[in-house]
């Protein structure tokens, strides 16, 4: 069943670090190394969610701002150890940021753009609120996967219905000429397959054998 995407991930809070998300595995991994020198640093997480990048980011010493527009992800972040140490706010990001210019050195949005609809428009936002020598980092679910029939999904613990909160199907070149027209420059664009290390961590995983699981962005602003 699909509903709307804030409702979505308002009832997947409850479960949403608890699940087996072979994405998620992947995605961290990949996040981790890019993501490495962070200290003193002033981070934008946009999109949030249960704050498992923000929360890592501040214990790397980064100044976090986090941001989501879901009430039961960021109560989730919220009740997290070490979570005073980020500044967690509410806020739709198909709205324009509430940040100044070039107020942060790296700008980031972990698995959320397949959620928005004017990508031109999210990426100039990310891109205004970035200093010009820093860096901004995208992560999404591969477009490929939506030929298998993927999309963010979750099982309702309440109902044990299948609940999809609405998502949007953009092809890789939708990102990359989106970003190219909100001023953005590629530094690089990765993509990574499931391979047979993350099917042993992840059963979910193993049904998409060598087929791209992961696209990741660095930009320049």
């Amino acid at each position: 069943m699909e509903i709307p995407t804030q409702q979505g991930y308002d009832r997947w809070a409850s479960v949403y670090d608890d699940e087996d998300n072979p994405l998620v595995r992947l995605e961290q991994e990949q996040f981790e190394r890019v993501m490495s020198d962070v200290r003193g640093l002033r981070v934008l997480d946009a999109g949030c969610g249960t704050g498992r990048h923000a929360l890592s980011l501040a214990r790397c010493g980064a100044q976090v701002t986090a941001i989501d527009f879901s009430s039961g992800m960021l109560g989730k972040a919220r009740a997290k150890p070490g979570a005073e140490a980020v500044e967690f706010l509410q806020h739709d990001l198909q709205s324009p940021l509430p940040f100044s210019d070039g107020q942060f050195d790296r700008v980031v949005s972990g698995l959320v753009v397949d959620h928005i609809g004017s990508l031109a428009d999210y990426f100039a936002e990310l891109r205004r609120v970035c200093r010009p020598d820093g860096l901004v980092l995208i992560t999404v679910m591969h477009p490929a996967l939506n030929l298998r029939g993927a999309q963010a999904r979750f099982t309702d613990p309440d109902t044990g219905a299948l609940i999809l909160p609405a998502s949007r199907r953009h092809l890789v070149s939708d990102y990359v000429m989106s970003a190219l027209k909100a001023g953005l420059s590629i530094q690089q664009m990765r993509e990574h397959l499931v391979d047979e290390k993350l099917a042993v961590r992840s059963e979910r995983a193993r049904r998409y054998l060598g087929w791209p699981m992961l696209l990741l962005f660095e930009f320049a602003p």
